[in-house]
């Protein structure tokens, strides 16, 4: 079984954080949704409160085949665990993904450098310099793929699903989902 983070913090993107989780663990991944903040409990940009299954100290040092960033937020870009992990994520070429404005995430690590990548309106200097933005709803080059906001959110889900776990439970799912 694959092993996933999904981050959060206070005013992450729900849409894209829950539905996300919610493909991940329908597809039979393994998933913990981590809190970046020092309770379990993270406010969401909207007002709506998520538990997380774990906080970000308990988790820090595992090894994850796919680390998640949703949205809503720039608050990811400043929190020196997240980066630390990411870079050695990359490091090791396993997966990442982020959505919305989360690929500044990846800008500010500094692992965009010839990268294909995407993110929310208005946001593309936060990519990086050298990232080769493209303007589509999901993007995969090599191990890290991009999103660009709530309504990419089914989009995004779906091709993490592909990636973990291939095109058929991909399909099998967009199908659940009546996308087909």
């Amino acid at each position: 079984m694959s092993k996933v983070a999904l981050f959060i913090i206070d005013g992450f993107e729900e849409a894209e954080a829950v539905v996300t989780a919610d493909l991940l663990r329908r597809a039979d991944v393994g998933l913990k949704i981590v809190s970046l903040s020092d309770k379990k409990e993270v406010l969401g940009k909207h007002n709506i409160t998520v538990t997380a299954d774990v906080l970000f100290n308990e988790v820090k040092n595992d090894i994850f085949d796919m680390l998640v960033i949703p949205g809503g937020t720039i608050k990811y870009i400043e929190h020196k665990g997240l980066l630390e992990l990411v870079k050695k994520q990359h490091a090791a070429k396993r997966n990442l993904a982020a959505i919305c404005a989360a690929p500044a995430v990846f800008g500010t690590a500094g692992i965009l450098e010839g990268y294909k990548a995407t993110i929310y309106t208005g946001m593309r200097v936060y990519l990086g310099p050298g990232a080769v933005y493209e303007e589509e709803p999901v993007v995969t080059d090599r191990h890290i793929t991009t999103s660009r906001g709530p309504g990419t959110s089914m989009a995004f889900g779906v091709r993490l699903i592909e990636i973990l776990k291939g095109k058929d439970v991909a399909d099998k799912i967009k199908e659940d989902f009546l996308l087909k």
